[in-house]
């Protein structure tokens, strides 16, 4: 019989593949040293990330007030030809400006955000109208009321402000301010995300390398404001936004606990098995690792990964499985209560409760 099935030779392939730095470790110290050499050799299939850090050249471009928050839209350089956009959201404290209902804002001429020492998630959004969608705009640019969480990201940033932190919603290359023209002219759902990563795989670089620098430059930014405890900085994503949580705090240790939604699986059966866009790709990287391996990376820190049974795109049962590999670093670096998972009953969308509760006690 021909043999023309294309998934069963993926599969084939996967079984003969035997990982370079999957973990075996039973010991801490020996824990340690896969670390350092998986998050060695990560950097590289990711494409390597620039020798230099250039200037930030942060700037605020508006300022806005809301009963519940202040609200800052932040520019700075990320790399030589690459600005990245933000929403910078701080709680205020005033009990009574915290009110419960209303989404109009008044323009502020005057002082920055409430300095208060906040910790700090970095919001990053999945595939769609970008940003936006995640600090309460619908499609038509209208603010949802507070509370009245829309679309798949449910409003995630704005869910972080009302549970207490600072958040800095950050722009993913490719989506909402930071597309090409083409994109734009298509309409706010529309992406360039390819081919801005087919570019990437053509300089041998990755997106994922590409966002990760962004999310680390990022930390850079928060660590200059005296709003942030520097030292409690953690990421947040879903979906698209969730790759890139997770390789981010794999790979930059300053972050302190990562939330990780509608991502977390196996490569075998997401985005080997399953279409996805090209901005999930790193060339080689089965030869080396599976995602919950790269996901080891985070032990000792905080990872809490969330899933939902209905989820088409990233499959709960492998969800799961990945899960119980994970556990196994943390269990020998004696971090399991930094490790937590919530399956609800819903598709490819952002859940939260079990999130914030996880971060609570350990952000």
């Amino acid at each position: 019989m021909p043999l023309f099935d294309t998934l069963e030779y993926s599969l084939l392939r996967y079984r003969e593949m035997k990982p370079a730095l999957g973990f075996r470790a039973r010991t801490r110290s020996s824990a340690i040293l896969w670390q350092h050499r998986l998050r060695a050799r990560l950097v590289r299939l990711l494409g390597g990330f620039p020798a230099e850090r250039c200037p930030l050249r942060a700037r605020i471009v508006a300022r806005r007030a809301f009963p519940r928050y202040v609200r800052e839209a932040i520019v700075f350089r990320s790399r030589p030809g690459s600005d990245v956009f933000g929403y910078f959201l701080v709680p205020r404290r005033n009990e009574a400006l915290r009110l419960a209902s209303g989404a109009s804002g008044a323009v502020l001429a005057g002082p920055r955000v409430p300095r208060a020492n906040h910790p700090c998630v970095i919001a990053v959004p999945g595939h769609g109208r970008g940003v936006d969608s995640i600090v309460g705009y619908d499609a038509k640019g209208r603010l949802r009321k507070l509370g009245g969480w829309g679309e798949y990201q449910n409003d995630f940033a704005l869910q972080c402000v009302v549970n207490g932190y600072a958040v800095f919603a950050l722009e993913q290359m490719g989506f909402g301010h930071r597309r090409d023209p083409a994109a734009k002219k298509r309409g706010p759902d529309s992406s360039s995300c390819q081919p801005a990563a087919g570019a990437a795989l053509l300089f041998g670089e990755t997106m994922i390398g590409w966002r990760v620098w962004d999310v680390m430059r990022a930390v850079d930014y928060l660590s200059t404001r005296r709003e942030v405890d520097a030292r409690r900085i953690a990421v947040m994503g879903i979906s698209g936004g969730g790759t890139t949580s997770l390789f981010s705090a794999a790979l930059d240790t300053r972050i302190r606990a990562a939330v990780v939604s509608g991502y977390f699986n196996t490569f075998k059966a997401s985005i080997m098995s399953l279409a996805h866009c090209i901005d999930n790709y790193v060339p080689g990287i089965l030869k080396v690792a599976e995602q919950h391996d790269v996901s080891g990376l985070i032990a000792p820190r905080a990872l809490f990964v969330e899933s939902g049974t209905r989820d088409p795109i990233f499959p709960v049962s492998a969800t799961r499985r990945a899960f119980g590999r994970v556990r196994r670093v943390y269990r020998v670096f004696g971090a399991s209560s930094r490790l937590g998972m919530e399956v609800f009953r819903n598709e490819h969308v952002f859940h939260g409760p079990g999130a914030f509760r996880f971060l609570k006690n350990n952000l």
